[in-house]
């Protein structure tokens, strides 16, 4: 039986008719995450002084590697209580900082375990990666 978040969280809402996350017992499954703010800019892509749109592999990492914290807040869980993450990456030339960043918020071993793939193109085309977890933290009864 699935319940309800417990806090409000400030993120975009969703484009289509699914939460954020879904609490299944002791599971919680998190939708794909990208860094899209709740004003629907998206963290690590900024207009450079030239006119010229740049886009950071790292800070959209950490960006949605923070989303993902949030999300699990609301269900009393937290990043260490992650179990397995899917990650999308548009191109993998960028997957050394996808790397850099996330072995900042998981110590060897200690991560979940972990799949990344290419993908031809995400929702956005300022969108260099997206997350979907699952964590497991059991339900407090």
């Amino acid at each position: 039986m699935a319940s309800k978040p417990k806090t409000k969280i400030k993120l975009p809402k969703p484009r289509a008719n699914y939460p954020h996350a879904r609490r299944v017992g002791d599971f919680i499954f998190v939708s794909g995450i990208s860094s899209r703010r709740p004003d629907n800019t998206f963290v690590g892509a900024e207009m450079d002084k030239s006119g010229t749109m740049r886009l950071d592999i790292k800070q959209q990492t950490a960006a949605v590697l923070e989303n993902i914290r949030r999300i699990l807040q609301t269900q009393d869980a937290d990043l260490s209580d992650l179990c397995e993450i899917t990650t999308f990456l548009v191109n993998m030339v960028d997957f050394a900082g996808y790397n850099e960043v996330y072995n900042r918020y998981f110590k060897a071993g200690t991560g979940p375990a972990r799949t990344t793939v290419a993908v031809h193109q995400l929702p956005h085309p300022l969108i260099l990666i997206e997350i979907k977890a699952v964590a497991y933290k059991p339900a407090r009864r």
